[in-house]
């Protein structure tokens, strides 16, 4: 990880999740969009990774296909040592009892029709069959379990209880978003984008929570970002995307100190850098 370390530096486990040769297309003939082309990762348990490059990079496109929002055009993902099957519901549901998700835009992220309470009550839904206990709990039991998990994001439940999420503000329909994680526990979470449309002190604190929630549970957290200084700062491995291909990978230090890359070097150029003096001769 980077010499600043936000996360604690935790020791990465085994390898759980994996890529090989994945490619989507969007479209066919002329219309056609290598959009993924013959990607391949390995993400470890507890890990923190991120997935760097500009729009249209691929970014997103291949953490969809991790989530199973998009199958692979070719290609295979093997999770926990078995090509992952997600051919029916029940199956795709187990799936996301360990791979979650949160998202840049936290007001698409919702039911609208949902009141907070019944988005963390489909939480504890999903953990039944997973967590002992969980398809047998008390009334009383479901609410201390909510309670706890607004609790972990410095929210209060009985103030969010009973309103919608678009009565709530950005930055506390993201955190009820990492309270939804908190209660989950995944062994994989992908952030894409999660503190892009919040202010400066809000994204130091959200990051600050889920840094602290992969300590807790040794969960493993993917960064969807083109923001390469945040990917130094917070992680173990760093993939660069240009075009639907990866150009750099490597631990922190060597993808982006140290980029073979012409196109992370690009990246790193862009970067602004506030101890080098301003040149205003070129301007104009």
């Amino acid at each position: 990880m980077g010499d600043t370390v936000m996360g604690g530096g935790k020791k990465p486990g085994e390898v759980f999740l994996t890529g090989k040769d994945l490619c989507r297309e969007f479209g066919t003939g002329k219309n056609k969009t290598v959009a993924v082309n013959k990607v391949n990762f390995a993400f470890r348990r507890g890990e923190i990774i991120s997935i760097v490059g500009e729009s249209g990079s691929g970014k997103t496109t291949l953490a969809k296909m991790v989530l199973g929002l998009l199958s692979p055009t070719a290609g295979e993902i093997i999770f926990e040592g078995k090509k992952r099957d997600i051919s029916s519901q029940s199956k795709r549901r187990l799936y996301w009892q360990n791979i979650q998700a949160i998202f840049q835009d936290p007001f698409s992220t919702y039911n609208i029709f949902n009141k907070v309470d019944e988005v963390l009550m489909d939480c504890i839904r999903l953990q039944n069959g997973r967590l002992q206990g969980g398809g047998a709990l008390s009334k009383k039991e479901k609410f201390e379990r909510m309670k706890d998990a607004c609790r972990f994001v410095n929210l209060k439940f009985e103030e969010l209880s009973n309103k919608y999420p678009f009565e709530l503000s950005g930055g506390q329909m993201q955190r009820l978003m990492i309270a939804r994680i908190f209660m989950l526990k995944p062994k994989l979470l992908i952030a894409d984008e999660p503190t892009s449309m919040i202010d400066a002190c809000s994204r130091a604190t959200i990051l600050d929570m889920l840094l602290k929630l992969r300590d807790e549970v040794d969960m493993t957290i993917v960064f969807i970002t083109h923001d390469i200084g945040l990917a130094y700062y917070i992680s173990d491995t760093v993939y660069i995307m240009e075009h639907g291909v990866i150009v750099e990978q490597g631990t922190a230090d060597e993808a982006i100190l140290h980029p073979k890359s012409d196109y992370t070097k690009r990246l790193l150029g862009d970067v602004p850098k506030i101890y080098e003096p301003w040149d205003f001769t070129k301007a104009g």
